[in-house]
């Protein structure tokens, strides 16, 4: 039976979505978070976001939490990002406090998890988007399976990839880095080991024996008595074009030199990327360039708050959502393009905050 954690030892809004969209318990020598969405693909709204950053916050110095284990409810995602409808509702009427407060705590939630005193084991199992990544990418131990899609297709809604990811793209070998976060490629597991973004892979018939290991022993070297090896081929085939290509100083040149590679490869990439608001491609591109000389989470973190800070109210946010999420005509019309966009634009939505 599981053996729920204390209410008392955690707030109102944890105590309220214990058993609606997140569930948090102690099992044995674990802390169990299970995102409890399947049917929206376990995306993050705020109130999970506070329960997760609180229940970590309260297991930090618990000897009764040996390690903690992150998961998600059904067999379709890990968790596909972030619940955005009433961060546009409220945007439309001009208020963009929901959005500054989501990526607020979203962003402390993700410091937490990269600085969590224990074993911090991610199941990435399924779909892992957007704030999905932050929530495994930054642990300790990163599974995934067969059933792992990794991507941060955030340029095209208009954002640029955050929760941290940026740090975790500017390490990327080679240009890899760029390559993803520009064209929001989908990843298999070993594609996303590969990349850095996790760090094995188990069999998704094995997960239920791996959890209940963990919870019975408490030891985090167990996971590896559970690794296979995947098969990985995207990043061996294509890394000299990528690095040729990836390299260049701005999105257009990048663009620009994709299409010249005269391949199947070239042409499709360079397609992926012009999909993409071209603001945010080009932050986005300055983003990994800047973490990269000093590549910590909380660089990561700070350099992406000057953009989603502003991506409502400035940027082409607003605009993403609705194509995406909202009317879902997959269709956004983006004020620029690669070539016009004016690099003001830019110099204000990476300027300091203050």
């Amino acid at each position: 039976m599981d053996v729920t954690y204390s209410v008392k030892r955690l707030s109102q809004v944890v105590s309220r979505v214990l058993t609606e969209n997140v569930h948090i318990r102690i099992e044995g020598r674990a802390g169990r978070i299970t995102l409890n969405k399947p049917k929206a693909l376990n995306a993050l709204d705020h109130d999970m976001v506070i329960a997760i950053k609180a229940a970590l916050d309260a297991w930090a110095d618990d000897t009764a939490v040996a390690l903690v284990i992150v998961d998600g409810a059904g067999d379709r995602a890990f968790c596909a990002g972030a619940d955005l409808k009433r961060m546009h509702a409220s945007a439309a009427e001009g208020d963009y406090s929901a959005g500054h407060a989501f990526f607020r705590d979203e962003y402390a939630m993700n410091q937490a998890i990269a600085d969590f005193p224990k074993p911090y084991v991610a199941i990435m199992d399924g779909i892992v988007m957007g704030g999905g990544a932050g929530l495994s990418v930054h642990g300790s131990h990163r599974i995934v399976t067969e059933r792992t899609l990794f991507t941060m297709p955030e340029c095209g809604i208009g954002l640029v990839p955050d929760v941290g990811v940026s740090r975790f793209l500017a390490t990327a070998p080679g240009f890899i880095g760029e390559y993803v976060g520009l064209t929001g490629l989908r990843l298999t597991g070993g594609e996303a080991i590969q990349a850095g973004f996790a760090g094995l892979y188990v069999p998704s018939s094995k997960l239920s024996d791996l959890i209940q290991t963990l919870c019975s022993t408490g030891e985090v070297a167990s996971v590896y008595d559970f690794e296979s090896e995947p098969d990985v081929t995207l990043f061996s085939v294509h890394q000299t074009a990528i690095d040729r290509c990836f390299s260049k100083e701005s999105v257009a040149a990048i663009v620009a030199a994709l299409e010249a590679e005269d391949s199947d490869f070239g042409r499709d990439t360079a397609a992926l990327i012009r999909k993409g608001s071209p603001l945010s491609l080009s932050a986005t591109l300055d983003i990994l360039r800047t973490v990269r000389k000093e590549p910590s989470v909380e660089r990561a973190l700070a350099e992406e708050l000057k953009f989603t800070h502003r991506a409502q109210e400035f940027g082409d946010f607003q605009e993403g959502i609705r194509a995406v999420v909202i009317d879902k005509d997959r269709n956004p019309r983006w004020p620029d393009t690669i070539e016009s966009l004016d690099p003001e634009r830019v110099a204000r939505m990476r300027a300091e905050l203050g």
